[in-house]
């Protein structure tokens, strides 16, 4: 193989870290600051911006004080990656108790040096505190909104693009998820949940899915993250871009790394190379894995991951652009030239309110989710399909009823996005009528046996067997035919309840 398979995570506090590099995606055909084309740019940053990318590195906050290190980051890259600063163990080591001051460190120079920040990164299993493992199901997915919330909203504004989930599927041929935390007290909803909780946070920056060992197209792990892309594309689940890691051998890329890329792009997301190191840093894997991107419209930009090789993780192995003492390789020269030589314009997506819709309202969507495969009817109809391994049958998206009245109507629409033994997890879509609402309230009756234990989204109360849902105080207006989301988590078995939506 000519490509790298990762071991695993090495850890190494202020030094090097493997990391899993944020993806950006990126319109920057918008963004002032990755300007318009000009001939032969002297520096990564500006060759990329000429065909509207960007090129980044990842940075540690501890290593901002090494002149020879700053100076490079500053002249050369215009996009920047923090390393562990971001990361859960970090910004969250006790529950409730948040310290943001290393990622505020790193977000305070890229604003002073025009640079835009990529945020690194929510959801991950790696690098979690030990707290976070021993928390019960329902805690835990408090803990991970509160998180993920927390994190968002302090980094508001700044942040261009954040890697919401990272590392979620297994290693080898099974194409599902990886066990960890999260998918085993979970299920495989909570990265769909991770992403909607996001972007009720922060409409504007954009959400990414990140992962290694996904660049070859033949392979399961691969098949499994397109699987998961496509169908969140096919039912508005908010996800804006994937990153691919990029952690190669000596040979660089496999042979199919630009139809990997275009065959991502093609779902509606952007794509990135968000880790990129090559063992030895050989000059013609190094072009030939930025010409992958330049090639790809909806290829945002490239990452690496370190600006030295005295500051990679990966020892030994030579893998970066600059060598010990900061002097540019053969490789910088082939990276540059490939950039200045990319025509045409990088576009990206747009982001406030997720992407692709399905066919609804009688329409049949038929799709793989994962691994799986999803036939079914929405509005109404039956999905059968296999999902991460595991079956599932059941009526979904059922139960629509109209209630208010006039131009104030509005609609609820119920979908089972998971169910294991002895619960489940449910969603439903609010939709306004022909005129703009100010709040909305769903209602349906509990079926024998269940209980929620917990609500995103909206406020929860509940009489006898009647649950209530309100609106939250961010997602109670919605202009004509708008939608919202609002999940939840409950004991028992899932059924298609009958609801009734109202608004004022």
């Amino acid at each position: 193989m000519s490509w790298f398979i990762r071991e695993g995570r090495r850890r190494n506090t202020v030094a090097t870290i493997t990391g899993i590099a944020a993806s950006a995606t990126l319109a920057f055909v918008s963004m002032g600051a990755f300007a318009t084309h000009a001939a032969a740019a002297g520096s990564l940053g500006a060759a990329a911006a000429q065909s509207g990318r960007y090129f980044g590195t990842a940075v540690a906050a501890g290593r901002l004080g090494d002149s020879t290190y700053s100076t490079i980051l500053d002249r050369e890259f215009n996009m920047i990656t923090p390393e562990n600063e971001m990361k859960w163990d970090t910004t969250e080591p006790s529950r409730g108790n948040f310290n943001f001051g290393p990622g505020d460190q790193i977000v305070n120079h890229a604003a002073a040096h025009g640079q835009k920040m990529r945020g690194h990164t929510l959801v991950w299993h790696n690098q979690l505190p030990g707290w976070v493992s021993g928390l019960s199901a329902s805690d835990l997915q408090s803990a991970m909104d509160n998180h993920i919330t927390q994190e968002m909203t302090h980094f508001k504004g700044k942040i261009y693009a954040w890697d919401v989930v990272n590392e979620a599927f297994a290693d080898g041929g099974s194409g599902q998820h990886r066990s960890s935390p999260f998918q085993d007290k979970l299920g495989n909803g909570f990265i769909e949940h991770a992403f909607r909780t996001a972007r009720s946070v922060d409409p504007s920056a954009k959400l990414c899915y990140n992962d290694y060992n996904i660049e070859n197209w033949t392979d399961a792990k691969t098949q499994g993250v397109y699987n998961m892309v496509k169908d969140f594309k096919a039912r508005s689940v908010p996800i804006d871009c994937v990153g691919f890691q990029s952690h190669f051998g000596a040979g660089g890329p496999p042979s199919s790394f630009q139809t990997t890329l275009t065959n991502f792009a093609a779902l509606g997301v952007d794509v990135q190379l968000t880790e990129l190191d090559i063992a030895q840093a050989s000059s013609s894997a190094y072009a030939s894995t930025v010409n992958a991107c330049v090639h790809v419209t909806r290829c945002a930009g490239i990452t690496v991951w370190g600006i030295r090789d005295s500051d990679s993780w990966r020892t030994g192995e030579n893998p970066l652009l600059f060598d010990n003492n900061g002097n540019p390789k053969a490789a910088y020269t082939s990276v540059l030239n490939a950039l200045n030589a990319a025509t045409g314009t990088a576009t990206g997506g747009t982001t406030n309110g997720g992407t692709t819709s399905g066919t609804t309202n009688g329409g049949t969507t038929t799709g793989t989710t994962n691994g799986g495969t999803t036939t079914g009817t929405t509005n109404g109809g039956t999905t059968t399909g296999t999902t991460n391994g595991g079956t599932t049958t059941g009526t979904t998206n059922g139960g629509t009823t109209t209630g208010g009245s006039g131009g104030g109507a509005c609609t609820a629409t119920y979908t089972t996005t998971n169910s294991w033994s002895g619960g489940y997890q449910g969603e439903v879509k609010v939709t306004a009528g022909s005129a703009a609402i100010s709040a909305w309230t769903v209602r349906w009756t509990l079926a024998g046996g269940q209980s929620i234990t917990q609500v995103w989204n909206g406020t929860l109360s509940t009489s006898g067997s009647t649950a209530t849902v309100v609106n939250a105080a961010y997602n109670g207006s919605l202009q004509p035919a708008a939608s919202t989301t609002f999940g939840f988590l409950a004991n028992g078995t899932p059924s298609t309840p009958s609801l009734t939506c109202t608004s004022p």
